[in-house]
């Protein structure tokens, strides 16, 4: 007895496509380090001494610490944070500049006419 195994056309069907959307979605192996591979800047719109620059002091050694790179404190005050702001606004996007927020983000925007960044598009919350 000769007995063919015959395999459901839908159940093929179904594989076909199955297996195109996932080949879909594997992403390109793209040759990156590992974050961090170079020291982060983590930038203080306030003249070092305050309770904004302790508090970045604080954190920064606590990521340095969990991260194994060095958190460099980068103090640009002026302008009511402004000048510090806007200097991380137009750093590059790779996530080796942060700002230590303060309540001037919120502020900032009705007090002065005009900004030379957007805190909602130019800045991005990490925590």
């Amino acid at each position: 007895m000769n007995k063919r195994f015959r395999f459901p056309f839908g159940s093929f069907v179904s594989f076909a496509c199955l297996a195109a959307g996932l080949a879909g979605i594997v992403p390109a192996a793209h040759a990156q380090d590992a974050y961090p591979s170079k020291p982060i800047r983590m930038v203080v719109p306030f003249p070092p001494g305050g309770s904004i620059d302790m508090t970045a002091r604080l954190v920064g050694q606590k990521l340095s610490t969990a991260l194994g790179q060095p958190v460099l404190v980068d103090n640009r005050p002026g302008a009511s944070g402004n000048i510090g702001m806007d200097y991380v606004a137009k750093a590059p996007k790779d996530g080796y500049t942060l700002l230590m927020v303060h309540t001037g983000l919120a502020s900032n925007a009705h007090m002065f006419a005009k900004l030379a960044y957007d805190p909602i598009k130019d800045l991005a919350p990490v925590i």
